[in-house]
């Protein structure tokens, strides 16, 4: 379905741009429907090279499309939709802000009540379409909130929840990235102090989380059913995870996603 849909990206940037790019990944997907618009469109050059509209005007990239993204920052949300809202047609457009904090409450108090809109919360590893990607609606039927999972299954997966947890799936998902790397850069030191030159170390580690993930995900089971296949009586596995424990490793990461999620509330 989301082949035959004109899409246009308002405010094409990293976001935008692997949603862009998952998009073209798809064979039946005809580069001519996709529209991006960023102040500097020079960026976006290599996208036009490829087939797409690439401009700056937003007012003729949403009159035209099916579908529209807003991928600009959330104090830019409302001021782009009053910009656009002349040329929004309720019956036949879906929005979807891709911003954080910016509740489709505030959303209406600029577009038509009668208007489909969502949220949707990826995260960066659309880049290499593996996204976890949270989406809420308003107004949205059956075959719309399919052809919108469609359209964010193209650069990873897709997960239906409330609005009221879309602040919390931003922790998660999208903060949550940059927790891993971070756990994955200090393993990673470990592993030099260890021996391993840092290239090699990497290796090592950037595979091994990847197996992990990929255990949780084929076979379903809590990460402690697969910790207690690695730790032995007196090994040397569970002196490590006690001696992480006793310097507040699992306290440290609870608590991080606690103070992200307060900071993300009070805005």
């Amino acid at each position: 379905m989301i082949s035959s849909k004109k899409i246009a990206i308002i405010g094409c940037g990293n976001l935008g741009s692997s949603i862009a790019n998952g998009l073209l990944e798809k064979d039946s997907f005809d580069s001519k429907n996709l529209t991006l618009t960023k102040r500097n469109t020079l960026i976006l050059s290599d996208f036009e090279a490829r087939g797409v509209n690439v401009h700056s005007d937003n007012y003729t990239a949403a009159k035209y499309a099916d579908i529209i993204l807003l991928g600009v920052k959330p104090y830019n949300v409302n001021p782009i939709l009053k910009e656009i809202k002349e040329v929004l047609d309720p019956k036949k457009q879906i929005i979807i802000s891709l911003a954080t904090g910016i509740s489709l409450d505030e959303m209406f108090k600029e577009i038509d009540p009668n208007t489909v809109a969502f949220r949707a919360m990826p995260n960066i590893a659309a880049d290499i379409q593996e996204s976890i990607t949270c989406v809420c609606q308003r107004g949205a039927n059956t075959e719309q909130i399919a052809l919108i999972k469609e359209l964010f299954d193209s650069i990873g997966i897709t997960i239906d929840i409330d609005e009221s947890l879309m602040e919390a799936s931003t922790i998660l998902g999208a903060c949550g990235i940059a927790y891993v790397l971070r756990f994955m850069r200090a393993m990673i030191q470990g592993g030099i102090q260890i021996g391993f030159d840092s290239k090699t170390a990497s290796r090592i580690v950037n595979q091994t989380v990847k197996g992990a993930a990929e255990l949780m995900i084929q076979q379903n089971i809590h990460p402690e059913e697969a910790i207690d296949k690695v730790t032995t009586p007196k090994g040397c596995t569970i002196v490590g995870l006690n001696e992480m424990e006793h310097q507040g490793f699992s306290s440290a990461m609870v608590r991080g996603v606690i103070a992200s999620f307060e900071k993300i509330e009070k805005k």
